[in-house]
């Protein structure tokens, strides 16, 4: 784990791995004009490399596929999309085309397509205007043509960019967020997310059948056992044990107590334990080839298992910042959700429910264990805590709350037909004092007002666990959702 460089004053740690989606471009068009407008198809060409231009600025591996104008060209290239291996593919309409240069494509597809029509000119120069003008600027003319074929071929209306090529702030963000969208797919299709130990047996709504996991979203479930972190924990050297020690000290204060009387000032012994665990911790993460953890373990009381098992909070929060999401109390539901949040780049912190403010109309929202201490609200804390509430041990306790201003919180949760369910809503993050108890808390305003939302919220049946993000992205989520063909409810107004 490598501290990279200060942004806005804030020390920034590295990310373990970069997702860069495989998407694919193919332009679409009418053979039949081209001898009928000279120029007609390098203009539209030329157009089609604008909007590659576009796709590049996001990091993701493009593959463009040229133009397809008749129905031979789509057969033709239905096989090398399918050898793609893509994420997600964009039909970039050019012009009007029949829909027989898409049919075979959305047919035979099982990746996201989105159907781009960005104008060249915000209007036509109606003065001087030309059958030309009009090909060249006849980006949507096809799409209820392309629409209606995908809903005839038994598939989902495809989603669809409308605006003008140039300076469209909105279209460039929705290009942003298909590439973000892509993403999230290709990490989950061939994510290996270990699992250690069990649930705590009182949580009936956290099992998960690791098998439905990778039905639904592709991930691989590792099990693995707790002493494959024991084992590096007990081979950390000590200088590296120093390394982490100052590691953990440039991103975490550690200011006196203050009403808790179970917590103290970090003390030494404990710091030591946590920059150890975090050392082991890593190494065990390198070792497996993980890309998350979902883990709750207790191991036989006074043993170095229990130890170690009980003090990963603090090496969970440096490795979640990093976009390796961790769970506790042996959550892979949530896990899932928080590497989709990490995807999207707003963040994704372990949390649930936490006491009701019906003086002011907020919930404080957050958890102990792990949390990502990159979306963290000014500097986060630590503290030692003589006990862990609910759970054996002792030792450094993570606290902060989100950054201020608008969030969005997703849980996954199970149904009774065995099947995964994305419940979403969004709010907002406010300044105002948190308990001073070793977890995170933040003060979360949710629409219509605390108790409809509560009831909302609950009625919805999620996991009492879920991931918490920064900004509103309810719709986004909405269409992962889709894409993965997972049931889907919004509970909040969102924008």
């Amino acid at each position: 784990m490598e501290y990279a460089q200060e942004k806005n004053g804030v020390p920034q740690l590295k990310r373990l791995t970069t997702t860069r989606p495989r998407i694919g471009v193919f332009g679409v068009g009418y053979f039949k004009y081209w001898n009928q407008f000279e120029g007609l198809l390098e203009d539209l060409l030329a157009k089609q490399e604008e909007f590659v231009k576009k796709v590049n600025q996001s990091d993701v591996e493009l593959l463009d596929f040229g133009m397809v104008d008749s129905a031979e060209k789509a057969y033709a290239l239905l096989p090398k999309l399918l050898a793609a291996n893509l994420d997600l593919v964009f039909c970039d309409m050019l012009t009007y085309a029949t829909s027989s240069t898409f049919g075979v494509l959305v047919k035979s597809l099982e990746i996201p397509i989105v159907l781009v029509a960005l104008q060249p000119d915000k209007a036509m120069d109606y003065q001087r205007a030309s059958t030309y003008m009009q090909l060249y600027n006849d980006d949507i003319c096809s799409l209820p043509e392309f629409a209606g074929v995908a809903v005839r071929m038994g598939k989902p209306m495809p989603e669809m960019i409308i605006g003008t090529l140039h300076d469209d702030p909105e279209s460039d963000k929705s290009i942003a967020e298909y590439c973000r969208i892509a993403a999230v797919l290709s990490t989950l299709k061939k994510a290996r997310i270990g699992h250690i130990g069990h649930p705590i047996e009182a949580m009936l709504d956290m099992h998960t059948d690791a098998t439905m996991l990778t039905s639904f979203f592709g991930a691989h479930v590792v099990q693995c056992e707790a002493h494959e972190i024991v084992r590096p924990f007990q081979d950390v050297p000590p200088q590296e044990v120093q390394h982490y020690k100052s590691l953990i000290l440039k991103f975490f204060d550690t200011p006196d107590p203050v009403s808790d009387p179970i917590s103290e000032k970090l003390r030494d012994a404990d710091l030591e334990t946590a920059a150890k665990v975090a050392a082991g911790l890593k190494k065990f993460v390198s070792e497996r080839n993980l890309d998350g953890l979902a883990y709750y373990y207790e191991g036989q009381p006074g043993t170095v298992t229990e130890q170690v098992m009980s003090n990963l909070a603090v090496g969970n929060s440096l490795l979640t910042a990093t976009g390796f999401p961790m769970c506790g109390e042996s959550d892979l539901k949530t896990c899932v959700a928080m590497m989709i949040m990490d995807r999207l780049g707003i963040g994704g912190s372990f949390a649930e429910l936490h006491p009701v403010d019906f003086l002011e109309g907020f919930v404080l929202v957050g958890h102990d264990g792990p949390h990502n201490i990159a979306i963290a609200e000014g500097r986060p804390i630590l503290r030692s805590l003589k006990k862990y509430h609910g759970k054996p041990g002792f030792g450094a306790g993570v606290e902060f709350k989100i950054k201020e201003g608008p969030i969005t919180i997703l849980s996954i949760g199970s149904t009774y037909e065995g099947k995964f369910k994305f419940v979403i809503a969004e709010g907002e993050s406010v300044a105002g004092p948190i308990p001073a108890t070793g977890n995170t808390n933040t003060r979360g305003y949710f629409k219509p007002d605390i108790r409809s939302f509560l009831q909302n919220w609950v009625k919805a049946g999620p996991t009492h666990h879920f991931a918490l993000g920064v900004g509103h992205h309810a719709h986004t989520l909405v269409k992962i959702a889709n894409y993965l063909k997972v049931p889907v409810e919004v509970v909040t107004p969102h924008s």
